[in-house]
């Protein structure tokens, strides 16, 4: 009897196959985020049985070229690796998309929430519980020492935060 083949992504702890393979049995495009020691990259991509197919790809790095500064993996650049990236997919037509983390775990307030919060806020729909996104602080980058990212997303979310505000609804007696 042989033994069976163990895959080399797996063996090297690259890939949770168990888990891609739920991802891609749903027919659903991934929002597939990555986080480094350096950066932030977040991709849609498409299942095709010959390979994956890449739709849209954000990183850090790409921001420079949408005319922001600053790279990084803070929350903040993480928030608009997402956001920068719902803006792009919206010629695509995408219903909705599913989060691929890969083989990290997501964390309260943490970089990959970030990047979802990003993605959602610009527009994109992912199926999601609010209470994972980092607080509002963390995402303008008021504790970060670089205070030029947060003035920079203080220009960039002001229209977005007071959109939010309720309104009033008049009862007619």
């Amino acid at each position: 009897m042989r033994t069976p083949k163990n895959f080399r992504r797996k063996k090297h702890g690259q890939t949770d196959y168990y888990k891609r393979l739920k991802l891609v049995k749903s027919g659903v495009p991934r929002l597939v985020v990555r986080p480094s020691g350096k950066g932030m990259s977040a991709q849609i991509i498409e299942y095709e049985r010959s390979g994956d197919r890449i739709l849209k790809t954000v990183t850090d790095r790409s921001l420079k070229g949408k005319g922001y500064d600053f790279r990084g993996n803070s929350i903040s650049i993480s928030y608009l690796v997402g956001y920068t990236l719902a803006a792009e997919c919206r010629d695509l037509g995408l219903e909705e998309v599913i989060l691929d983390t890969g083989r990290r775990n997501m964390v309260r307030g943490g970089r990959i929430s970030a990047v979802l919060m990003g993605f959602v806020e610009g527009g994109g729909h992912v199926p999601h519980d609010p209470s994972i996104f980092p607080t509002e602080e963390r995402i303008m980058g008021h504790h970060l020492k670089n205070k030029s990212v947060g003035e920079k997303m203080a220009e960039i979310r002001k229209p977005k935060v007071e959109a939010k505000k309720p309104r009033k609804v008049k009862k007619d007696a």
